[in-house]
């Protein structure tokens, strides 16, 4: 059975309801998106109100107003610095931390920078023939899929809103947990709370994922409440991030998804967001 035949079972099993994938033409505009997004700045921000949240700093005597992303670089911030922008909830952004810049020294670079390129994948064997998740079904029982067959489906699909490898289960396997050797903890993160109980009893908490265009994930809260650090390795990703305090309504954008429109991640971005 080819990788056509192989996601066309695991996007059945994903979303049986759905019965045209590619229904939006999507994947024909999105290029004209990325293109539009590509030319504004990178990091935008809606401003909150004088006096709500960390946006307004007094520096000798001064407003300063904080940016938001704080865009830090791992070269010269170190953790205690960083560990103020946390304590006020503000979302950063740590540049080069892969690269060996951690902590404001010099460390080694992540063996990921060259193992999880798509070329770097493709000739990995051993990763070739090991399954990942890369959804669930309505028991919630996960789909699995052979990396061989799933970097196929990432370039020759047309999408709407494509399948993702999303797995946690990589560790516990002897090919695939090679993984782990690929990245560090950065120092910034090195406190763990789930780090006291046992490997057994912690739930999941880390995770690999791999995904084409269009994909991605919708607007949600992390499990039990935790904060996830996510690093980029290859490729582009797009964020959006809101204040706690914002109602759910807000956030999800009730009330401005037409009966007829999907609300998947690239259906929010596309047209739900700028609404």
């Amino acid at each position: 059975m080819g990788w056509r035949k192989k996601m066309e079972r695991a996007r059945r099993l994903h979303r049986p309801s759905l019965k045209n994938w590619e229904e939006d033409g999507l994947s024909e505009v999105f290029p004209a998106f990325v293109k539009e997004v590509s030319q504004r700045p990178n990091y935008e921000a809606f401003i909150l109100h004088e006096g709500e949240g960390a946006q307004n700093r007094t520096q000798g005597g001064e407003e300063h107003r904080q940016q938001i992303p704080a865009v830090l670089d791992g070269a010269s911030v170190r953790p205690e610095d960083f560990y103020r922008y946390e304590l006020e909830s503000i979302p950063c952004v740590i540049q080069n931390v892969p690269s060996g810049l951690d902590g404001g020294e010099r460390r080694e670079p992540w063996k990921a920078e060259k193992k999880w390129t798509l070329d770097a994948l493709e000739k990995n064997d051993s990763l070739l023939n090991r399954t990942f998740k890369c959804g669930e079904d309505d028991d919630g029982k996960n789909i699995r899929i052979k990396l061989k067959h799933f970097l196929q489906y990432t370039y020759k699909n047309k999408d709407d809103s494509p399948l993702y490898v999303f797995d946690s289960a990589f560790d516990e396997d002897k090919y695939a947990d090679q993984i782990l050797d690929h990245y560090k903890v950065p120092t910034y993160f090195k406190d763990d709370l789930f780090g006291l109980v046992s490997e057994r009893r912690r739930p999941p908490y880390r995770w690999w994922l791999l995904g084409p265009e269009r994909s991605g994930t919708c607007i949600h809260i992390d499990p039990l409440a935790t904060s996830a650090w996510n690093t980029l390795i290859q490729g582009e990703k797009r964020w959006v991030v809101f204040p706690p305090h914002l109602a759910k309504d807000i956030v999800k954008g009730k009330g401005l998804v037409r009966s007829d429109e999907d609300d998947e991640a690239i259906h929010y971005f596309m047209t739900i967001l700028p609404r």
